[in-house]
């Protein structure tokens, strides 16, 4: 959980409490700069609708998978074209902290470690 919450995207981001630094959003998927990142450059792609996991995808749910893997590659080239690399990610089951699929696209060296220390 992200501090204390199942779904920080759905009760925190996609409601507009928490406030973000978008990077590209369309009708169905928000890509974002991380609210506590943990690399230099963290970026954050979700869908609108809840889909906990990716191994959760069911075939009603083509429409967002689509749009969500063009916003990731065309953030991903944004960063691949301003650093020359970058990391494309998600987690499942217990490695997802956060109960709501999401992806990241970072570049750099590691800021932080997995307690929220800095490096």
């Amino acid at each position: 959980m992200a501090n204390g919450i199942e779904d920080f995207y759905c009760e925190e981001v996609l409601s507009g409490k928490t406030e973000i630094e978008k990077v590209l959003e369309t009708d169905r998927t928000v890509a974002f700069y991380h609210t506590r990142p943990f690399y230099e450059v963290h970026i954050v792609v979700i869908p609108k609708k809840h889909i906990t996991f990716l191994i959760d995808i069911a075939p009603e749910d083509k429409i967002e998978l689509d749009d969500l893997l063009s916003v990731i590659q065309k953030v991903s080239r944004q960063v691949n074209d301003e650093y020359g690399a970058c990391t494309v990610s998600t987690n499942i089951g217990n490695y997802q902290s956060n109960k709501h699929m999401h992806w990241h696209v970072h570049f750099g060296d590691r800021i932080k470690l997995l307690d929220g220390t800095w490096c």
